[in-house]
């Protein structure tokens, strides 16, 4: 790849009035754009992104106040915006909508019946999907089902017809690990008849299409022998087939092949990256002509930011008008907010569409009604209630206390009748002595009262006719009714021609006990909740009472706020509740305690600090990421460097205090503590030369439980007291090392960058950092990217059955006697612990003496000190060793968080 000899091919689009606009020639060149993301240089969190640029507004287009401008009313305040630079390998572009799809129609080598292998190589913001289309020859029509290749639920998911109606499906047993970079290659076979009477279903997961591929999962086999369906439908990739309920491929599609047989002949071949730019049809190396429909397109675009213009400051000079607007990333916007989140049972209740009827009784100590967040219902009426007295149901905000003489009365807007649901949360210190009315139900059916009444270790539920007759009754043992706080639920459904009461009570957290009658009626709908209460309930607190159309699960886990969460599952969970694009990878990792009332932004960063991921915005969509901590143990590097021929600019190291932390304590929310000191070493709290002194920190963490902060406070140790050089930026000039441009542009925050063949004055060893953040810089003929980064040996951890990460290390190790330069054998006393292995099995490993790498290839002795037979200066060192010198494994090994 060469890099064009002319402009560097910029392109800005804006967002006018919902259409993305070229406007790259209104960008002035004689400005460069600037670009930052991720964390600062020291930063602890990711700071907005910021992109700098300016526009030529002779012609008053970018004001937004101008009425001859054409641009008015389409563009003000969080304008999107987005810069890209054209070059690079090309690749299929994915909006995700439906109809973004490209495919070949049916022909006679895509005709396959017998055995079959899909493969599928694309880099998507969407892997985590429900059900997401990959490519299929697959539709509804009739006869039109032969297979397709998706996900489902996180797992790769195969679905083929025999007989082009009917399907089988085979998910994959494991879910893949998504890398970072969001590109994976997904390959399934079917092998129709595996030789024992049924049928096997194979998935795989690569790097590329070009593989090596790896096993994901068992095979998935099923009994009987299969065959596919010879349809008459066309090969799809993306919207593979359009199915309104699926979710369509977003992102990029690098290739697809499928073959007819299991490593077999290619029936389709389309390799986007050999496409040209534009390109609207082509024909691959089977003769199988593509064309692209909806919004898909060939292209080459690499996303270098995407934000928002908040304003528009416009400047002149002489004949010179102009704007120089500076966008920010989606981070900004969130982190404006100052109102805090509702509780859980707040947000949540309203989201279920059938609830006809909700009063939270969250109001304020001098509230005279209880207020609906629902239009349309009207406020509830009450006497007697202590408003905002208790605040110690996690799910909710602080609630009502009711006095002796406390009554309340809530007018139901009217549903459709058949079946009715109503639940509330409350906590009942005990039971009253004698039988006392908790809840008054008016409902429309044949059951036109349902009255609950409790008493000490009773519950009774009476359903009463139009004339007051008692057509139905509950009545059962409840001695843990009270207590604690709990749920109440009371439904009333349809069965057959009679009317079936529940009554179900749950303590929050615990396990429920229900009861339940049947008889002749109908159900109708509730118009009326309410309850004279009594002096046996004074102290009662209560609250989130609804009413539901039909049986509703919404209150699950609400009413613990979420107590147990992983830091990914809130994510999630909080995103989607408030509409925020939003991409995660890794696994969940560490439980977190209640979700409290906090701004948006606030709780996520909690979560966060909990895993000890990275929350960022993703570069190439006005969205978020969060990459989990477990992504950045062991990575492979995203970006492999060479000193000499790569990086441009001082590379300038540091050695100093800034990150060291040698005391670390750990605060559990409202729970708990740990603390972790290093006592001896190089950075540990004894006063110089033994150590550094005292360097401590403090953390409060949103934890599930007491046995967590010990955990944390050692991993914030370990990263604290990490003794290792920094290396806080990294430049490139990708102008003059095109090369670079595929792999440099893919690199995220959080990723792994080496740099090999150092200069003579510094370590020989090949740098290893994480890339914390960027900065960016584009004009006509520069394109330079700086990367912020920090080591990346505290996050190489050790793991089983692993040659280099999978050794415990000596307690303590020494020459017990000094070695020339060139010495091949050389003599370790064991100072403290046990002795080294002398298994063949266990060689080669590396140790570390002196700054010299040394590779062991055999060990002999039965006690110390013992013989190593090595090769020496394995990482460029060259030098004698004295006796004494300290013996230690090359990679030490480290426990992950």
């Amino acid at each position: 790849m060469t890099f064009p000899q002319t402009a560097l091919p910029i392109r800005v689009d804006l967002n006018v009035g919902g259409t993305w606009t070229d406007i790259t020639h209104d960008v002035y060149s004689r400005d460069q754009i600037r670009i930052t993301g991720g964390r600062a240089d020291e930063g602890t969190k990711v700071d907005a992104g910021r992109c700098t640029m300016t526009l030529n507004n002779r012609g008053g287009k970018y004001s937004p106040r101008n009425p001859m401008g054409p641009y008015y009313g389409l563009i003000g305040r969080n304008t999107p915006v987005r810069v890209s630079v054209l070059t690079g390998a090309n690749y299929l572009g994915l909006p995700g909508a439906v109809g973004d799809y490209a495919s070949t129609p049916d022909a006679a080598a895509l005709d396959i019946t017998g055995d079959i292998d899909v493969r599928f190589d694309g880099t998507l913001t969407n892997w985590g999907a429900t059900d997401l289309e990959l490519i299929g020859k697959f539709t509804y029509g009739s006869g039109g089902r032969s297979w397709y290749l998706g996900m489902r639920n996180g797992r790769p998911h195969f679905e083929w017809s025999v007989d082009g109606a009917n399907t089988i499906q085979a998910d994959a047993p494991t879910a893949p690990t998504i890398p970072p970079s969001g590109r994976l290659a997904l390959a399934v076979t079917l092998d129709v008849n595996n030789g024992a009477g049924g049928c096997t279903v194979q998935f795989y997961t690569a790097s590329t299409i070009a593989g090596p591929w790896s096993y994901l999962g068992a095979p998935v086999v099923f009994a009987g022998t299969t065959s596919i369906f010879n349809s008459n439908a066309p090969l799809r990739i993306g919207d593979a087939i359009g199915s309104l309920d699926f979710t369509t491929a977003a992102g990029a599609c690098h290739a697809a092949q499928v073959r007819s047989g299991i490593g077999g002949t290619l029936a389709a071949n389309p390799d986007f990256t050999a496409q040209a730019a534009g390109t609207t049809s082509f024909t691959d190396s089977t003769g199988k002509v593509w064309t692209l429909a909806g919004g898909t397109d060939i292209s080459n675009r690499r996303v270098r930011f995407s934000g928002e213009i908040s304003s528009w400051p416009t400047r002149w000079e002489a004949t010179d008008v102009y704007t120089q607007v500076e966008a920010a990333g989606i981070l900004r916007r969130y982190g404006q907010g100052t109102s805090p989140l509702a509780s859980t049972l707040r947000r949540r209740i309203p989201t279920d569409p059938n609830v006809v009827a909700y009063w939270p009784m969250e109001d304020g100590p001098s509230a005279t009604q209880i207020m609906s967040p629902l239009p349309g219902v009207q406020p509830m009426t009450v006497a007697g209630f202590g408003f905002a007295q208790d605040e110690s149901l996690p799910g909710s905000g602080p609630l009502p206390v009711i006095a002796a003489t406390a009554s309340m009365s809530g007018t139901v807007p009217l549903a459709t009748p058949g079946q009715w649901y109503i639940e509330m949360v409350y906590n009942l210190a005990a039971m009253p002595g004698s039988l006392t009315t908790f809840l008054d139900v008016s409902a429309t059916g044949t059951v036109r009262r349902c009255l609950m009444r409790v008493q000490t270790n009773n519950i009774q539920v009476q359903a009463l006719d139009v004339d007051g007759a008692q057509i139905g009754f509950i009545n059962v043992t409840a001695a843990d009714f009270a207590g604690s706080w709990g749920r109440m639920h009371l439904r009333a459904s349809t069965s057959g021609s009679n009317t079936v009461l529940e009554l179900f009570w749950v303590p929050i957290g615990g396990g429920g006990l229900a009861a339940s009658a049947t008889f002749a009626g109908s159900p109708g709908a509730v118009s009326r909740v309410s309850s004279p209460f009594g002096a046996g309930l004074a102290g009662l607190r209560l609250g989130h009472l609804s009413v539901i159309s039909q049986q509703s699960y919404i209150y699950n886990g609400a009413d613990q706020a979420f107590l147990g969460e992983t830091a990914r599952q809130r994510m999630e969970r909080l995103t989607a509740e408030e509409g925020v694009p939003f991409s995660a990878v890794g696994v969940d990792t560490d439980a977190l305690g209640t979700q409290r009332q906090q701004t948006l932004l606030d709780l996520l960063r909690e979560a966060e600090d909990v895993d000890h991921g990275i929350l960022f915005e993703a570069r190439d969509r006005l969205a978020l990421a969060y990459r989990d901590r477990g992504t950045m143990y062991n990575q492979a590097p995203a970006l492999e460097l060479s000193y000499r021929t790569d990086v441009v600019g001082p590379l300038e190291p540091v050695d100093d205090d800034q990150h060291v932390r040698n005391d670390v304590t750990v605060v559990r929310l409202n729970g708990s503590s740990a603390r972790s000191t290093l006592e001896v070493g190089r950075l540990s709290t004894q006063a110089p030369p033994l150590g550094v002194g005292r360097y401590d920190d403090s953390s409060t963490l949103n934890l599930l439980s007491d046995d967590q902060p010990a955990q944390h406070a050692g991993w914030g140790l370990h990263m604290g007291t990490w003794d290792e050089t920094r290396y806080p930026v990294v430049r490139l000039n990708l102008a003059r090392s095109p090369g670079l441009i595929d792999a440099a542009t893919t690199v995220t925050v959080g990723d792994r960058i080496t740099i090999s063949s150092p200069p003579p004055w510094l370590p020989p060893d090949a740098i290893d950092l994480i890339a914390q953040g960027y900065a960016e810089t584009l004009s006509q003929f520069e394109w330079t990217l700086e990367f912020n980064c920090t080591p990346a040996g505290p996050w190489n951890v050790s793991y089983l059955d692993d040659a280099t990460f999978g050794r415990a290390d000596t307690a303590g190790s020494s020459l017990a006697a000094a070695a020339t330069s060139t010495a091949t054998t050389l003599s370790v006393a064991t100072t403290s612990g046990p002795l080294w292995t002398t298994a063949a099995a266990d060689m080669p490993f590396d140790v570390r003496i002196g700054g010299e790498v040394v590779r062991v290839t055999a060990v002999t002795g039965s006690s110390s000190p013992q013989t190593f037979t090595v090769t020496r200066s394995i990482n460029g060192v060259v030098k004698a060793q004295s006796s004494g010198a300290d013996v230690r494994l090359a990679t030490q090994p480290v426990i992950a968080l």
